[in-house]
């Protein structure tokens, strides 16, 4: 039996102390247990948190061993090697899958009722790696997918017609990372589709603009890694948002790496893709409609993924 109440964090690096951060600020827990391969990271980790507590609401922060994990309701990954200047998200790929199917061992052996969400970079073909290797459900094995990058793409969007990015409804879709696309077909400003929306705003005579923008999102990452060494403001409100959705069972639709099979004509593959959030994980993957460049384009970047994933699933039987 898991506790609704409790999470685990493993990995301890930019990422998963920024999440665990942004978790303890949320109050959606009474419980957060701290793991790392550098357990005086994790200790040091937990006291500072937990040293915020008199600010915030009463919970209990601690460091642990994957003993720690038994009864947590969600289990996040953020562990892995850090992405270099200049390095895709695919490159980090044989980096990561090593440590990555030790890890999900671990978890296994300890709990196997969690629900696992992938935060780790190439967090499509670890969501697969975590699927194939802990034999949960689809259901219960989630990735940050591209919940981040529509975001991005949702600020920038706002910002160039001049409207609360709040208002901006579309998504990214497909890998996170180089593959992936924007959905402008169905993208609207609160109903109005966007085609109908830019002249408008005056903001520009057409969409071009629009579609430049997304290149700006597509690499933005590489761009902040350049800047500062990692990403991870963003990356942890993204996180909270999805386990917000589960813990409230909101039901929220977010594009998150889930597996796909026979949706869009594609099989047992894990990608970026809107599905219904709730208590259970995923509780439905939506086949949202899609232009016909566009579902090429999920064909292609499902394709990439996939043959990746065959390459490396080897290395977990």
């Amino acid at each position: 039996m898991t506790d609704i109440k409790k999470v685990g964090i493993v990995g301890c690096g930019f990422v998963g102390s920024t999440i665990a951060y942004t978790l303890m600020e949320s109050g959606l827990f009474s419980e957060m247990v701290l793991i790392d391969s550098n357990r005086e990271k994790a200790k040091g980790e937990a006291m500072d948190l937990s040293h915020c507590l008199p600010f915030t609401s009463p919970m209990k922060i601690y460091d642990d061993d994957y003993e720690g994990l038994k009864d947590a309701s969600i289990v996040i990954i953020s562990a892995g090697v850090g992405q270099k200047p200049g390095e895709t998200r695919i490159d980090l790929l044989h980096r990561n899958t090593a440590v990555f199917g030790d890890i999900i061992e671990k978890i296994k052996k300890v709990n196997g009722e969690c629900i696992l969400l992938v935060v780790s970079n190439p967090v499509d073909i670890l969501t697969h790696v975590a699927l194939r290797q802990s034999g949960f459900p689809a259901s219960r094995v989630i990735g940050s997918g591209t919940v981040l990058d529509t975001a991005r793409m949702k600020y920038l969007v706002g910002r160039h017609l001049g409207v609360d990015f709040r208002n901006v409804h579309t998504f990214i879709m497909g890998e996170h990372g180089d593959s992936e696309f924007p959905v402008w077909s169905s993208a609207n400003v609160s109903g109005i589709d966007m085609d109908d929306y830019c002249p408008i705003c005056d903001g520009c005579a057409d969409m071009d603009e629009l579609y430049d923008i997304f290149d700006y999102v597509r690499d933005s990452a590489y761009d902040i890694i350049k800047a500062k060494g990692a990403t991870y403001y963003a990356i942890a409100q993204a996180t909270k948002r999805i386990v917000t959705s589960i813990v409230r069972d909101e039901k929220t639709i977010l594009p998150v790496s889930t597996l796909v099979s026979g949706h869009y004509g594609l099989e047992d593959v894990c990608l970026g893709v809107p599905a219904v959030i709730g208590s259970g994980g995923v509780e439905h993957v939506l086949d949202i409609p899609l232009s016909s460049m566009e579902k090429e384009q999920l064909i292609d970047s499902a394709g990439k993924l996939k043959s990746i994933a065959l390459e490396v699933e080897g290395a977990f039987v």
